[in-house]
């Protein structure tokens, strides 16, 4: 795999140095119009155009038609930061993350059930595929304290107007700030999508490689011990799993002794081919050619390989059974693998009932997907899914309505009885933007498979399958122009899977519901002063085995503006506080958060200074994280170090420093 990975990597450089020819014009019919083409020589001789170094760049996501632009705001770090303010880590950059906010588990289906690195990962769904008039680049790099690093390159260019290739990779590393806490991740995505000249025939390709590696301390011994050291340096302090001896910091070492390992390579190939209407505009010896399709007939291939592994090289079998209540015999090692292979092809027909709307479609179809499970020293395990679909989209030609309804069962095979219906409704409510969503979203999946045994991890299964129903309701009104947006999402669930411990899974059989209001604005306060204001509050059933924060809120006032023609600049103070509440423990070795009751968070709110600012096509970024950790610990103001989850701590005061810089070839 690592040769086909650098077999890959070296023939994306060799093309992305020796392609010559730019890209012509727009990709055809991604904005719902007819798909248009234009036939025209090329003077190779004609002189540079004075907007040579201009650009036009837009991209969509996999299976998604809206169209979007490039981000070329400066004032929110996190557009850029692979875990958002809205959730956790255990302290490092590429250790488990969880969200704040709760969510049900929307994975109907196949789902091996690891979720903890979900953060880092490049996501099919969140796949973009950009048409561009001249080639791009951008690099990024990101450096903070204690040697942490991050590095992500990506480039896109088109090939004629009926080709687009695009190259993403992004690699981090960080030696943590306890013992046993060194992490690093490595993520590539290719994307290629062609179109015939006569729009009949269109092909998306994406392939995805994500592997994430993480040392897994279990938490300090005593994280009492962080207001008492001699150094003010938190390496000093003993880990409850790893060797603390031989433990060091180092910014260039990848490897993992004891710790995590996933692995996930996904490969998805889309087709389509149109019957429809064609028809050609002829203006001074250029040839528009116009298609407007009817019926589209598409196939989706996807293949999925995954590996999960946790590996202690140097158990101690005394604290193993001490801090987590394990109990293994005398071991030299301790090592759990799963390896899944899941290949899935959908066939489905799209028809097009209006000839000048395409984004109005009713789209029918069936899949089957082929499950295999490997362990090391267990037998394998292999299944089956067949299921069926329908997607109807109705985006009135007046932009005013878009109403998408969908609806997807499992017909037979391993989760036979599975589905997921979703409706949305949005509707422009002015011309200056304000727009009105609703959507409605029911569900019913069968527990994870780790949760059901299918697993080398010490994972006590279920006995039996109970699904899991989750309702989730959702409106929003917003106005992304003026900046602001108010949101409220009701959930109820019932038979809801959830860990009483680390290895230990449960089912409540009772109904739970829960509530979230959010509210987003920026407000003016003078001219070059803006404030933005997020919060989030969130209700549950006093009896349900999850705890969230009341209320999550990030507050950050900043003097902006552009200076100088070419300086745009934004810097400030932010504020991200959550109230304390149970945070959910951690269980290294099955790499699974879990439901407690006996550990309560004090955090204060986290104070960070930013510098923000772009001049052309570079970005910078200078931050002081961290703040609230230089005043000392009282009772009134808890510990100096914030806690993610119970003997996790964060950051002390932390230094980041990142560039972001873009290319037009």
């Amino acid at each position: 795999m690592f040769r086909f990975k650098s077999f890959l990597f070296s023939l994306f450089l060799l093309m992305l140095f020796q392609v010559k020819m730019h890209a012509q014009g727009y990709g055809p019919g991604m904005n719902g119009a007819p798909r248009i083409s234009n036939n025209k020589p090329l003077d190779s001789l004609q002189r540079r155009d004075k907007n040579a170094d201009s650009i036009t760049i837009y991209y969509k996501y996999y299976n998604k038609n809206e169209i979007l632009k490039l981000d070329s705001s400066v004032n929110d770090f996190f557009v850029h930061y692979p875990v958002p303010y809205s959730s956790y880590n255990l302290g490092n950059l590429g250790t488990a993350s969880k969200s704040y906010l709760f969510n049900a588990n929307k994975n109907v289906g196949w789902d091996a059930g690891f979720h903890s690195f979900d953060s880092y990962l490049y996501t099919l769904e969140e796949t973009p595929f950009y048409q561009t008039t001249r080639p791009y680049t951008e690099f990024a790099y990101l450096l903070g304290g204690k040697g942490e690093q991050l590095v992500e390159v990506k480039h896109t260019q088109n090939k004629q107007q009926q080709l687009n290739f695009s190259f993403e990779y992004r690699f981090s590393n960080a030696p943590g700030n306890v013992k046993n806490q060194n992490s690093n991740i490595n993520n590539m995505r290719i994307t290629g999508h062609f179109q015939s000249k006569r729009k009949r025939y269109e092909s998306f390709f994406v392939m995805l490689s994500n592997k994430t590696a993480s040392s897994e301390n279990g938490g300090l011994v005593n994280a009492n011990l962080l207001d008492s050291l001699a150094l003010n340096d938190p390496f000093e302090l003993d880990t409850r799993l790893g060797l603390s001896g031989s433990s060091f910091r180092n910014p260039f070492n990848t490897s993992i002794a004891t710790g995590t390992s996933y692995s996930q390579n996904t490969i998805a190939w889309k087709n389509s081919y149109d019957f429809g209407q064609k028809d050609s505009i002829v203006k001074d010896t250029i040839v528009t050619h116009l298609f407007y399709p009817r019926l589209r007939l598409q196939n989706e291939i996807k293949l999925l390989t995954n590996q999960y592994s946790f590996a202690d090289a140097n158990p101690s079998v005394s604290n193993y059974m001490k801090y987590f209540g394990i109990l293994y015999d005398n071991v030299s090692k301790i090592k759990f693998t799963d390896n899944w292979n899941v290949l899935s092809n959908e066939f489905s027909v799209i028809s097009y009932p209006e000839k000048l709307n395409s984004n109005q479609f009713l789209q029918l179809g069936t899949g089957y997907v082929q499950m295999n499970a490997s362990y090391p020293n267990l037998k394998g395990w292999s299944n089956y899914d067949i299921y069926g679909f329908a997607v109807y989209k109705n985006k009135t030609r007046s932009q005013l309505w878009d109403l998408v309804a969908s609806g997807k069962l499992y017909l037979n095979g391993f989760h036979a009885g599975d589905f997921d219906a979703q409706a949305s409704l949005s509707r422009n409510l002015s011309k200056q933007g304000t727009y009105l969503q609703i959507s409605f979203q029911n569900l019913n999946r069968t527990p994870s498979l780790n949760t059901l045994g299918y697993t080398q991890f010490a994972i006590k299964g279920f006995n039996t399958i109970t699904k899991e129903n989750a309702t989730i309701l959702n409106s929003a009104l917003a106005n992304k122009k003026l900046g602001w947006e108010a949101s409220v999402t009701y959930q109820l669930i019932q038979n809801y899977n959830y860990y009483t411990s680390g290895f230990i899974p449960a089912v409540n059989g009772n109904v739970m519901s829960y509530l979230r209001g959010q509210l987003e604005h920026k407000i003016k306060i003078s001219k070059h002063w803006n404030w933005y204001d997020q919060a989030t509050i969130q209700l549950l059933d006093p009896n349900a085995p999850v705890h969230v924060p009341l209320l999550l809120t990030r507050q950050r006032i900043a003097f902006e503006g552009n200076f100088y023609k070419n300086l745009d600049l934004s810097t400030g103070l932010e504020l991200i506080y959550h109230t304390n509440y149970k945070a959910d423990g951690y269980m290294p070795f099955t790499g699974q958060f879990y439901n407690q009751e006996v550990y309560t968070t004090q955090n204060r709110p986290t104070a960070n200074a930013f510098l923000h600012f772009m001049i052309k096509r570079f970005k910078g970024y200078i931050r002081l994280e961290n703040l609230n950790t230089l005043l000392p610990t009282t009772k009134l103001l808890g510990n100096s170090n914030n806690f993610t989850s119970q003997n996790y701590p964060t950051n002390g005061m932390w230094f980041r420093v990142g560039i972001w810089w873009n290319f037009i070839n």
